[in-house]
């Protein structure tokens, strides 16, 4: 049980929140759940959000399958674009990989989070529909997201893209995944990234921080949740010496040669000391 010390941090809106997600799922939220139940009330839950968004004809996007990884299958993304940038140039481009616990989330569900990223840096982003495990284990989803930046990188002309501003978007599992897929560009030789911005990143399939064992009963991404989704993504490697760094970026043991990164993190997430040590 987390510490009532823990519990009594949180802030009083954020309560709320936790309320109303423990009233559709119970307390100890969508892991009380199987997995295909965990996907449904996801996509509810972020569909009633979509509905009360108000129309924005700021952004227009459109919806393309790209080549995938080699022997995989096509990726769906989701393209942005600004219905009326504000520059003449070839714009930055951002690869935004959602979240989800590996197991989890789509380019619908983070499609409101999309949106003001498009207009607030005035870029075209590029949303990747990665395989989700445990139907499609490691590597599967980081090699789609690669697949997705290679797209995107070699249509960069037609995209509207300034290639030497390519940059990578993704918070909790999508941050893991944009963490492994900078691993990947500079181990393979490109693309060559400009930053990577990684908020609450989920980095480390061991569980054994001071902050993974902390969040335990707060009822949204506790360390139940957290080990199902490494769980699913590893199979019998979890934990071992098996895992590659591209999974889980918190094992690299040279982080030389990576563009510049800037990660966010909570006091109360169960990500906090992983995020810190990978800082």
């Amino acid at each position: 049980m987390s510490d009532p010390s823990t519990t009594d941090r949180i802030d009083p809106q954020i309560h709320q929140g936790l309320r109303n997600l423990h009233t559709l799922t119970g307390p100890g939220g969508l892991i009380n759940f199987d997995i295909p139940r965990q996907r449904e009330l996801y996509e509810e839950m972020n569909q009633a959000a979509l509905a009360a968004l108000p129309p924005n004809d700021r952004v227009q996007y459109e919806d393309l399958s790209v080549p995938g990884p080699a022997y995989g299958p096509e990726v769906n993304v989701r393209v942005y674009r600004p219905t009326e940038s504000k520059n003449t140039a070839p714009l930055p481009g951002i690869l935004y990989i959602h979240g989800g616990g590996m197991i989890t989330g789509s380019i619908l569900t983070d499609h409101r989070q999309v949106l003001p990223l498009v207009e607030a840096v005035d870029a075209v982003v590029v949303s990747v529909e990665y395989r989700l495990a445990p139907e499609h284990p490691d590597p599967a989803p980081v090699e789609d997201c690669y697949a997705a930046l290679l797209w995107m990188s070699r249509h960069a002309s037609a995209l509207g893209v300034d290639p030497g501003r390519l940059a990578l978007y993704g918070g909790s599992a999508g941050g893991g995944l944009a963490a492994g897929v900078a691993l990947l560009a500079r181990d393979r030789g490109g693309p060559r990234l400009a930053f990577q911005m990684l908020p609450y990143p989920m980095l480390d399939d061991r569980n054994t921080t001071p902050s993974s064992h902390e969040i335990t009963d707060i009822g949204i991404w506790d360390r139940a949740a957290n080990l199902q989704g490494w769980q699913s993504l590893l199979g019998d490697r979890l934990g071992t010496d098996h895992v590659s760094a591209y999974a889980a970026p918190a094992r690299a043991e040279d982080l030389s040669g990576l563009p510049p990164a800037y990660l966010d993190v909570g006091d109360l997430d169960l990500f906090r000391d992983e995020d810190i040590a990978y800082a």
